[in-house]
């Protein structure tokens, strides 16, 4: 489960960085959406007591 979480993160920073960049304002709401969930998942690790 460890890895499938890390396997989520870096998809979805990876995914948020390529739109930001890539695309500008034309997904903008996706990738603000993509950025909430990648924190959302980093918090419930921490509280979780897993390592990043």
């Amino acid at each position: 489960m460890r890895d499938i979480l890390s396997l989520i993160i870096v998809l979805l920073i990876i995914g948020w960085l390529v739109g930001y960049f890539g695309f500008g304002d034309a997904v903008g709401s996706l990738i603000h959406i993509l950025l909430v969930i990648a924190v959302i998942v980093i918090i419930f690790r921490l509280i979780s007591g897993r390592k990043l």
